[in-house]
């Protein structure tokens, strides 16, 4: 097991926790990692995700590194929205809203998503906050559009028939139920390569079941039309991408056609044999990449000053340890 993952399952503990108000006036859960002054490094879950998905990165780099994760809207701790709160636009709301309040103004930080992770940050790709704040970016496992169309989850030709089935299977809306024997094989099918690790499968199948189902369902609505391929042409930040070949979910054919539109890429690191999860399913592979664009865009940590806390806030962690909560508007 890589020394990444612990056993007995607990969370990194923050410094410090956050409510972030989105422009809708959603709420944003947020926790900050590591030290203040650190190069920051902020992370976007995926679809039916939550900030735990991140916790291989978040444990092994907070020592040197200030992370940032977030659960986005209607996962985790980030609480549901009304029907019309879905969208591309939303994503790029969420984001923004937690880079300025994380973030001092001008500072500078490695983004790095997942998934619907990565697609947040395509469709923020234009706004003042991205650019204001990213250094440079990890896509992975991800795609801009087409999702229905070229997964490969449903063994079957593709045409419309197929397309059909895996827009169906993403707006379902039917309870997961509880993680089984058999939904924990049906979960590593569809997301994860055939010699993933029995750990992190129940890592990943714990963590998709606990998404809420109307939230799964909105955003699967959002994901089957999607089209932010003008949002990768407009990512004028040096990115890097990393995917699986095993990939079911966004076949390496999306990593692809991201690398080579890319104003500014940085190339495409292609992990065998892995799936749709690259940072459970490859931990270390996801995170030295991160390090390694830390290293290169933020040599002297990215910060415009000595304190990097959002004006106003308290930023100490609990002598218990347990991390402070704030709400920032």
């Amino acid at each position: 097991m890589s020394r990444l993952l612990r056993r007995d399952g607990a969370p990194p503990v923050p410094a410090r926790e956050l409510t972030v108000r989105s422009a809708d006036g959603a709420r944003i859960h947020a926790e900050v990692h590591g030290p203040d002054g650190a190069p920051a490094v902020v992370l976007a879950h995926g679809w039916t995700c939550s900030t735990r998905f991140w916790d291989a990165q978040t444990r092994a780099l907070a020592a040197d590194h200030r992370v940032v994760v977030y659960d986005q809207r209607g996962h985790g701790g980030s609480p549901a929205v009304d029907r019309g709160g879905y969208g591309t636009d939303a994503l790029a709301d969420d984001l923004e809203a937690v880079l300025a309040a994380t973030l001092a103004p001008g500072e500078k930080a490695v983004l790095a998503g997942h998934s619907m992770g990565g697609m947040t940050i395509m469709a923020a790709a234009h706004r003042a906050g991205l650019r204001e704040h990213a250094a440079a970016v990890l896509l992975c496992s991800t795609g801009s559009s087409r999702l229905a169309a070229e997964s490969v989850v449903v063994p079957m030709r593709a045409g419309a028939v197929r397309t059909r089935l895996h827009r169906a299977i993403l707006v379902a809306s039917a309870p997961l139920g509880p993680v089984t024997p058999i939904t924990r094989r049906v979960l590593k099918y569809a997301t994860m390569g055939a010699g993933s690790a029995p750990e992190r499968v129940e890592t990943c199948a714990r963590i998709v079941h606990a998404c809420p189902r109307k939230a799964r369902a909105a955003w699967g609505h959002v994901l089957a039309d999607l089209d932010l391929d003008a949002g990768v042409r407009e990512l004028r930040v040096p990115t890097a991408v990393i995917a699986g070949t095993a990939d079911r979910l966004t076949p390496l054919g999306h990593a692809r056609a991201i690398a080579a539109a890319l104003p500014e890429g940085l190339g495409l690191t292609e992990l065998t044999g892995m799936g749709h999860m690259t940072p459970v399913e490859a931990p270390e592979a996801v995170t030295e990449r991160i390090r390694e664009l830390v290293a290169v865009y933020l040599p002297a940590g990215g910060a415009t000053g000595t304190d990097t806390a959002h004006p106003g806030t308290d930023t100490g962690a609990d002598t218990d340890g347990t991390a402070e909560k704030e709400e920032v508007a």
